[in-house]
């Protein structure tokens, strides 16, 4: 798969079976690679070149998870429409306003015009198109409904993405607050409290020890400001080196979120929104539940949860019932359950996961608001000692003078 993921562009021109000059585009591993798919397709290369990038790349647009919703909705809507898919391909890719999304989807293109079916053509992208994505992709054209399919993914794409934007918005602005206030802080301590402290030297008076304390921390900073920064530095790149290479990091960062007030509260109940949801999209599809259960512990973004369903995937394999194996796993609520072993009686299990997912959602979003309020509190408290106590600190002479002129 990490091979799939390194495509590289190429330029070709050639002749046909019937000696017509033709060009075109082709993604591969490399030129040999190329080369030797084009000739599988019956075209004898006179020249070929890697596509070169533009002078500016920075131009360039980042993929983001709602740029492959969007696309998987106006791909289900064309295909409804009756439009053919390269044809299709074409259109929604020289529509799109990001060049990187332009050129995937021409690449995607490529490779259906060159014998591919959708399905293996996004398994060559697995950095854009997960597991489920292509589950899901290619369970639609083995029974013909691939239009509803890509409906059933954009929206759960859209969901999803909505849910993850809502729970990011609530993180992110108590943590930008406080990140500034504490950058105001130092800029006060290296810059303005030493102008005071001269200040107070020329009045040559006792300064309260509040004040001093104060002073002595801008001392301390305008001395040592070099390793404070490196601290945190070093820190934020450790953090980012173990997040991304280290499961036992994961698994106990994932364990800490899940038990902190409130916002542990709000990444259990995501957790299940996800999974119900992924599993009812799966389930709906008709995907085995086996198979399903593997690409759903992927979706459900805590590897405490993915764990427990990976476990539940081994007895189901078994034999067991799936509310059997959820019971087992220890980390459902008894909700959860009964849900699922309506569903398994009435075979409906795609409604009834539907409804829970539909319930944890909004859940979660009444978790996010509640979030919301809680902190205005909080970040203005915070406010108040640090910007707040700096300013009384550095006034207190003054007011100490005043009182003694008086």
């Amino acid at each position: 798969m990490a091979e799939q993921a390194d495509q590289l562009e190429f330029i070709w021109e050639g002749r046909d079976k019937n000696k017509i000059k033709i060009k075109g585009e082709i993604s591969a591993r490399n030129e040999l690679v190329a080369k030797v798919e084009l000739r599988r397709q019956g075209y004898r290369v006179t020249s070929i070149r890697k596509k070169s990038k533009p002078l500016f790349s920075a131009r360039q647009k980042a993929i983001t998870p709602g740029d492959i919703a969007i696309f998987a909705r106006q791909l289900a809507t064309m295909l409804a429409a009756g439009i053919a898919l390269v044809q299709a391909l074409d259109i929604v890719g020289k529509g799109h306003d990001n060049p990187s999304m332009q050129d995937l989807l021409m690449g995607i293109k490529t490779d259906i015009e060159g014998g591919d079916s959708l399905a293996e053509a996004l398994k060559r992208r697995p950095l854009y198109f997960d597991e489920l994505f292509c589950n899901l992709v290619e369970s639609g054209e083995h029974a013909g409904v691939l239009e509803s399919l890509l409906g059933k993914i954009a929206t759960y794409k859209e969901k999803t993405e909505s849910m993850k934007k809502k729970i990011k918005k609530a993180l992110t602005y108590p943590i930008a607050v406080v990140a500034v206030a504490f950058i105001v802080t130092a800029i006060l301590l290296l810059f303005v409290v030493p102008v005071f402290e001269d200040l107070f030297k020329s009045f040559g008076a006792d300064l309260p020890s509040f004040t001093r304390m104060v002073i002595n921390m801008s001392k301390w900073l305008q001395e040592w400001w070099w390793v404070v920064l490196g601290i945190v530095m070093a820190a934020k790149y450790t953090f980012s080196f173990f997040k991304k290479r280290s499961k036992p990091f994961n698994h106990f960062l994932d364990k800490v979120l899940l038990q902190l007030p409130v916002v542990g509260l709000i990444i259990n109940k995501s957790a299940i929104a996800r999974f119900s949801r992924t599993l009812a999209t799966m389930s709906a599809a008709g995907v085995p539940l086996v198979e399903a259960l593997q690409s759903v512990a992927g979706a459900c973004g805590n590897i405490i949860y993915a764990e427990a369903v990976l476990k539940m995937r081994e007895e189901v394999a078994t034999g067991q019932r799936l509310q059997y194996a959820m019971q087992q796993a220890g980390v459902w609520p008894n909700m959860v359950q009964q849900m699922v072993a309506i569903g398994e009686e009435a075979g409906s299990m795609d409604a009834m996961l539907g409804k829970v997912a539909d319930f944890y959602e909004e859940e979660v979003d009444n978790l996010v608001d509640n979030l919301s309020s809680l902190m205005e509190p909080i970040i203005m408290v915070i406010l108040g000692i640090l910007v707040g106590g700096l300013i009384v600190a550095m006034y207190l002479p003054i007011f100490k003078m005043g009182a003694a002129v008086s």
